[in-house]
């Protein structure tokens, strides 16, 4: 869905203030229940990536994400993670729940990365 309109703080600021280890080049989203999402740290780092607590000018609801959701507007939205628990910089890449059941590691929506097997 188009012309969505989410307000946070922009992941490029969470990453200033921790200063990630230079050899960190992935993210691991961590939301309620065990559930992760892998996202490369260029990725993460967007102007447009941000961890939300808002859409559309009111508070974020449980079934969008409450109390933050992340959200990567340029990959699909399997990475936009509700729920958001926890933020875990690694080296390597790990595969979060979507992307061990199939799904694309990266998920660009332009390129039509949906699934591994693509």
């Amino acid at each position: 869905r188009l012309d969505n309109v989410w307000e946070g703080i922009k992941t490029k600021e969470i990453a200033e203030r921790v200063k990630p280890l230079p050899e960190a080049k992935f993210v691991i989203l961590h939301a309620e229940e065990g559930w992760t999402t892998n996202v490369p740290l260029e990725d993460f780092l967007k102007n447009s990536s941000l961890l939300a607590h808002s859409h559309n000018g009111a508070p974020l609801t449980p079934e969008h994400g409450f109390p933050l959701r992340a959200v990567m507007p340029h990959l699909y939205f399997w990475k936009s993670a509700k729920w958001l628990r926890g933020i875990q910089f690694t080296k390597e890449n790990h595969p979060g729940f979507w992307e061990k059941n199939g799904y694309h590691m990266r998920g660009n929506p332009w390129k039509e990365e949906r699934y591994s097997f693509d």
